[in-house]
Order: C-alpha cells, then sequence, then structure tokens
C-alpha cells in the first residue's frame, strides 16, 4: 500500500484589512465568531439545545446526558457562562443552568442594526433568516 496520510493544509487566518467595507461593526463580527465557535462544538451544541427544550438543568442531569465526567461538563458550562450564553441560579448546593437569551438577543439585534437591515431578515439563495422578538 502506497498511501500518505498528510493533514489537511489550514488557509492561515488573515485579518479583515482596514480598506474591507464591512456593514456589521467589527465587534459583532468578533461577538458572533466567539458564540459561533462555542457552539462548533458538539457537547456545548447539545447542552444549549438540552436547555433550550427542557429548561434549567442541574450539571448532574447534563453529565448523565452527556456521558461525560463532571469537570468536563462543568468546563463546558463555564466557557458558555463567560460569553453570557449561559446564566446559573444556585438552588441550595446545587447550581441550575439556563440559556441567557438576552445576551444572544443583543448580540442578533445589533448584527441586523449594524447591517443596515430594517426587516430584520438576510437573504439566501433558498432561504431567508429572520429575527423576531416575542
Amino acid at each position: 500500500m502506497n498511501a500518505l496520510l498528510t493533514e489537511p493544509v489550514m488557509q492561515e487566518e488573515t485579518p479583515l484589512s482596514s480598506s474591507v467595507e464591512l456593514p456589521v461593526s467589527r465587534e459583532t463580527v468578533r461577538d458572533l465568531t466567539d458564540v459561533f465557535k462555542l457552539l462548533s462544538d458538539r457537547s456545548r451544541l447539545t447542552i444549549v439545545l438540552a436547555l433550550s427544550r427542557r429548561g434549567p438543568m442541574h450539571v448532574s442531569a447534563l453529565v448523565k446526558m452527556l456521558k461525560q465526567t463532571q469537570p468536563a461538563v462543568s468546563h463546558h458550562l463555564a466557557l458558555m457562562r463567560r460569553v453570557g450564553l449561559l446564566g446559573c441560579d444556585r438552588n441550595g448546593k446545587h447550581n441550575y443552568y439556563y440559556l441567557a437569551s438576552d445576551f444572544l438577543r443583543d448580540l442578533i439585534e445589533q448584527f441586523f442594526a449594524d447591517s443596515g437591515n430594517d426587516q430584520n431578515m438576510i437573504e439566501f439563495e433558498e432561504f431567508n433568516l429572520a429575527f423576531r422578538q416575542k
């Protein structure tokens, strides 16, 4: 067998030059990138989806659901709390985690405000992505 195993070549991340006009502020792009990086992890996305369906959950329920160790789950929770995706309420000795919708709502509102899109919609070729508050 004459196969070579190579790692894929990753393009180096280039900073946006100052001559590029963006309809969205650099801060908003940075904040959205941070959120998307966090949610690109399967465990963290699973936590967000579980909290969106079940409401606040104790870390032990998340440990059982993810089949991971408590320190690993706590690490995921801490990362998401640090950027404001999750909140935490203490009830006796237990912490219950919930989605902190204010942070993400504010970030999405800022994205649409920066882009100058009064309809709160991004049009793709085959679908539209819209944002509407309850």
